[in-house]
């Protein structure tokens, strides 16, 4: 069966060979994405799809919580940031808040970019310095 769409292939390719950390990743863009969604339909005072990107970002923070693993200490901490988070997604709904928005946007942004650090650590470590394989 011929694919019609490519990038629509690609993107489902990319989503199912990468690594763990990739998908992480991925889940960050995501629900920094959601937000901006949900930041702009405050902007023009709709309501209905602010509710949703809303909601799909706090799908994404719900996920995140649920794949720690909760051997580490660090775990514990990052949950309880998710679970802040999460909360104010909420209030932000209700209320109508892009500053509360703009706040959950600025954590994801700074647990995006140490996640990003990470991998590409891990890559390095893996591939040797170039971060080949």
């Amino acid at each position: 069966m011929a694919i019609n769409n490519p990038y629509a292939a690609y993107q489902q390719n990319s989503i199912t060979t990468a690594s763990p950390g990739e998908l992480t990743l991925m889940l960050y863009n995501g629900c920094l994405k959601f937000i901006g969604q949900a930041s702009k339909a405050i902007e023009n005072k709709n309501i209905q799809e602010k509710n949703i990107n809303i909601q799909k970002a706090q799908k994404i923070i719900t996920e995140l919580m649920i794949t720690l693993n909760k051997d580490y200490e660090v775990s514990k901490n990052l949950e309880a940031l998710y679970e802040y988070m999460n909360h104010r997604l909420i209030e932000a709904n209700i209320k109508n808040d892009q500053t509360i928005l703009k706040e959950v946007e600025n954590f994801v942004v700074e647990f995006r970019d140490t996640w990003k650090q990470a991998v590409q650590i891990n890559r390095q470590q893996q591939y040797g310095q170039g971060g080949q394989a």
